[in-house]
């Protein structure tokens, strides 16, 4: 069995980021076959081409980009922030997305995970980054989609998740991803 490594970058810096929580549920409901790194968004400065063309790409960006060129596929994990996702993962994305033509994302398999405590499970979000990743050409897998609502009610004060149908959820779309994923990079 050959071992997919998957990049998940998590949308929310919040020190109790539902997002975050949720990355480390579907970490641990994985199968065997996927290794997933949360990737940490904190240090990136905002995007400014003006770095990239004039050859002064910061180092946060060096390493950043140098990081996800090493992983297989891409998992994304965001909250909703007015129907669309938040600017620190915007700004993830702008940033292995250039200098235009070395887009780190291109061809990965990717999948998104959207979060929210509404009742709406981020829908906006989810399909807001979708349509960016089909432009990075970021195959996203299309069924099961993960809309991940009233997030509050699931889990403990530690952070661990209580909600066994949600774990059981998580899991299904663990193992799809997985059989996706190996499809794709067969």
């Amino acid at each position: 069995m050959k071992l997919t490594k998957v990049a998940v970058l998590v949308g929310s810096i919040r020190k109790e980021s539902f997002s975050k929580k949720i990355a480390l549920a579907l970490k641990e409901e994985a199968p065997d076959s996927l290794q997933l790194d949360l990737i940490d968004l904190n240090k990136l400065e905002m995007y400014n081409q003006d770095l990239d063309d004039e050859g002064k790409e910061t180092e946060a960006w060096k390493e950043f980009r140098k990081t996800i060129k090493t992983y297989d596929a891409v998992l994304f994990v965001t909250p909703e922030y007015n129907r669309s996702v938040p600017a620190l993962m915007k700004n993830a994305i702008d940033i292995g997305s250039r200098p235009y033509g070395k887009s780190v994302w291109d061809g990965k398999p990717g999948a998104v995970v959207s979060v929210s405590p509404g009742s709406m499970g981020g829908f906006g979000a989810n399909h807001h980054l979708r349509q960016t990743l089909v432009f990075l050409n970021v195959p996203v897998m299309q069924q099961p989609e993960a809309y991940i609502a009233n997030v509050f009610t699931m889990f403990d004060p530690n952070g661990k998740l209580i909600n066994d149908k949600t774990r059981g959820y998580l899991k299904s779309f663990m193992a799809e991803y997985a059989s996706w994923v190996g499809k794709l990079l067969a």
